[in-house]
This record gives C-alpha cells, sequence and structure tokens, in this order.
C-alpha cells in the first residue's frame, strides 16, 4: 500500500477509488433520522444485515417514532429486534432511551438540535463509537465516527492508536488542518458533517471490499 502521513492523505487515497455513489450524500444506508438512531445502537456488535432485518420488524410494527417506541411492549420489541442479538439488553436500552429523549426534549426534533455526546454518553448502552454515529447521521452534527476498520485501515499504513479519541483525533485534525485542500478536492465547500460521514463510509466501504489487503 502506499504511504500516508496524515488524515487528509488518507481521505485522498480513498477518494479516489470512488467507494460511494454520489448520491448517497451522508453515506448511511437510510435517510430517515430516528431509523438511524434506532440503527446506530442495533448494529452494536452485530451485522448490518441483520439491522436491517430488525428494522424491518419494527417497521411492520409502526414502531419506528419516538412515541410509539417509548410506549411499547417490551416482549414485543424484544422479539422484532431478535436478529440484532443481544435483544433483552437492546430492547430495554432503545426503550429507556425513548422515554429519556422526550422526558429531555420534547420531540425528536428538538433532540437533534439540542443534544449533546455529553447527554449521549450519559445513556446506558451507548458508547463513543455508538454516540458519535447518532451525531453525525441522525443530528447531523460534525462528528466522525471512527471504528474497528478505521484501526484496521490505520494499521495497515502502520499507526497504531490506544484508544478511540486518539484514533479520532488524529482523523480530525489532518481534515481541519487540510480543509482548504478538501475544498479544491471536492470542487466546493462541503460541510464538515457531510464530509466526515462521507469519510466515514469510505473507510467502511473499502474495508468490506478489501478485508485482507
Amino acid at each position: 500500500m502506499t504511504s500516508i502521513s496524515n488524515s487528509y492523505e488518507l481521505l485522498v487515497y480513498l477518494k479516489n477509488q470512488n467507494l460511494i455513489e454520489d448520491h448517497l450524500e451522508f453515506w448511511w444506508p437510510n435517510s430517515n433520522s430516528f431509523e438511524i438512531l434506532i440503527a446506530a445502537i442495533l448494529t452494536q456488535n452485530t451485522k448490518w444485515i441483520n439491522v436491517e432485518k430488525s428494522l424491518e420488524n419494527l417497521r411492520e410494527l409502526n414502531f419506528l417514532s419516538l412515541e410509539n417506541l417509548a410506549s411499547c411492549d417490551l416482549s414485543i420489541l424484544t422479539q422484532a429486534i431478535t436478529p440484532s442479538g443481544f435483544k433483552n439488553q437492546k430492547s430495554k436500552r432503545i426503550i429507556q432511551l425513548a422515554k429519556n429523549i422526550i422526558e429531555e426534549f420534547q420531540t425528536f426534533d428538538s433532540f437533534c438540535q439540542k443534544v449533546n455526546r455529553t447527554w449521549l454518553l450519559n445513556q446506558k448502552g451507548i458508547g463513543p463509537e455508538t454516540a458519535d454515529a447518532i451525531l453525525c447521521y441522525a443530528c447531523r452534527q460534525e462528528f466522525m465516527v471512527v471504528d474497528k476498520y478505521t484501526a484496521k485501515l490505520l494499521s495497515r499504513f502502520g499507526y497504531e492508536f490506544d484508544s478511540y479519541y486518539d484514533i479520532q483525533s488524529f482523523i480530525v485534525y489532518g481534515i481541519n488542518e487540510n480543509y482548504d485542500k478538501i475544498i479544491a478536492l471536492y470542487g466546493y465547500e462541503i460541510s464538515l458533517n457531510k464530509l466526515y460521514s462521507r469519510f466515514h463510509g469510505k473507510i467502511v466501504e473499502f474495508m468490506k471490499r478489501n478485508p485482507k489487503v
């Protein structure tokens, strides 16, 4: 593989491979913000194909709204999300999260506008990666998601990090330091939220296509 000295060079390397179709503006497979919130929790420790099965079950039950989820029957929700694994744990945490959102923010739109990382990290079952996925993809805030794919890809380039936050700092620093170059690269003034979401998407898609490179 080629060498890189910062995350901007990694972005250029990935962008040249046309990993994401242009119409997938923010990369995440679904543009419905509330579904993204739920999917970010369901996808913990499982594959996306399993999450899709659970989401379809939730759609059929009309559970994919904040109010309906907060008041749904626990046993029915547990059964619906079985494909995603850890069904008992996840179902309890999803219902409690929905209730907490209503109590704190009243509506989901208000939640997206006002929620911060600290609040999310105080919710049971939400760690740094899930919090950043919710903020980036559901709330469209300027947060870069890093994950096991990011760590593995950077390892291939010779970079090893001690924590999630170290990886995130490396990625974010290179982007911010080279933002003018990135605007030239894209040909327009891309927002940081869109850039972070597409950058994360490129990393995921590259690693899926090149698992053993």
